[in-house]
């Protein structure tokens, strides 16, 4: 697997992907309305244009895809998904580990996920990072937000 920034016409399909990846966390919720399923293609460009966008790849195709933003002490991690028929591969544990490799200078990372995602949350804990805050959502959803302090 290669893990690398994505190009602009890598977007249709990474949006593809993160909307397969999202219904099964709507589904959870029962809400359809989040917004990695209401996002448009127009909307991921803007915020391509702000943050870094990568994209797992294998033997040519796109099976993952992250977003990062950083400020000047955090490496905020967003959007990760992975190919509906590959979770459970490892693919999103090496999206995390290769963004904590390439923002290695970054001593705190976050990111957030629903608190009902215990998949989600199981790799995010197994990887270090710990819940520190819980905000309202939607009626239905509450976001864990958690994080990774590198000492």
């Amino acid at each position: 697997m290669i893990i690398k920034l994505a190009e602009i016409t890598d977007l249709e399909e990474m949006l593809t992907i993160q909307k397969s990846a999202y219904v099964i966390q709507a589904k959870i919720y029962d809400d359809y309305t989040i917004m990695p399923l209401t996002e448009t293609l127009d909307d991921f460009k803007a915020d391509f244009a702000k943050k870094a966008v990568y994209k797992a790849v294998i033997a040519g195709r796109i099976v993952g895809a992250v977003r990062v933003h950083t400020d000047d002490t955090t490496c905020y991690i967003g959007k990760l998904c992975v190919l509906t028929e590959l979770h459970g591969q490892g693919i999103g544990t090496q999206l995390l580990k290769e963004m904590e490799r390439i923002y290695k200078d970054y001593k705190r990372f976050e990111l957030f996920t629903g608190s009902k995602s215990e998949a989600n949350i199981r790799l995010y804990e197994r990887m270090g990072y710990k819940k520190f805050k819980t905000e309202p959502y939607t009626e239905k959803a509450t976001i864990d937000y958690m994080e990774k302090i590198i000492v």
